[in-house]
């Protein structure tokens, strides 16, 4: 069987096959990939619990979820360029409360985007696929929701983006924003997710 001595061999050898500082070569999704088996593998063979091998002795809390809820980009046919809009429930006791919350604000999303005329037809990672004008749009529609549902955003409940950046851009090096008519630097783009930021509770950004 595996144990926790051996995954750390093994992480370590993927870093050094790697040989950058950020998994530059292998990739990151392949190298969670392989994480994550590991740690299945080595929970099995101890016959505990996987949050419980990852999260120690005391390990009694599940994470707090991210749950996809817009989807844009690679992930959906519609003028939206941000990959994944997500709520996080986190001002909720347990995880069956903020996954029970963050359902209800799901509901309230779909009768808004209904509202507005546009399809409820969902992206291929589940989450709704409208064509909206912008990419703060979606943030906007989601804030409607959170609110329709009885929650407060930025204390019960958070955004989280993942923009998937790299699939925006161009031969020129620049961050393509279609639904905008945009085009971006590395700078300008991260400026702009700081405009994001300031005006929504935003906790969290894969770029």
């Amino acid at each position: 069987g595996l144990s926790p001595f051996n995954q750390a061999i093994i992480d370590a050898t993927m870093k050094e096959l790697d040989g950058t500082d950020n998994y530059g070569n292998l990739g990151a999704n392949a190298v969670l990939g392989v994480s994550m088996a590991v740690a299945r593998a080595s929970a099995t063979s101890l016959k505990m619990p996987l949050y419980r091998y990852l999260g120690g002795a005391n390990a009694m809390t599940m994470p707090v979820p991210m749950l996809n809820i817009i989807n844009g980009g690679e992930h959906a046919n519609n003028s939206v360029d941000f990959q994944e809009y997500m709520v996080m429930p986190v001002g909720f006791e347990n995880f069956n409360e903020g996954l029970r919350a963050s359902a209800e604000v799901y509901h309230n999303l779909k009768k808004i985007i209904d509202g507005m005329g546009e399809s409820t037809a969902v992206g291929d990672e589940g989450g709704f696929a409208p064509n909206l004008k912008s990419n703060e749009e979606p943030i906007q529609v989601i804030m409607e929701a959170i609110e329709k549902a009885g929650y407060k955003a930025g204390e019960q409940i958070c955004i989280a983006l993942d923009v998937a950046a790299s699939e925006l851009i161009n031969e020129k090096g620049l961050y393509v924003l279609k639904s905008e008519n945009r085009e971006l630097t590395s700078e300008e783009l991260a400026n702009y997710y700081v405009d994001l930021c300031e005006k929504y509770p935003i906790i969290s950004i894969e770029d």
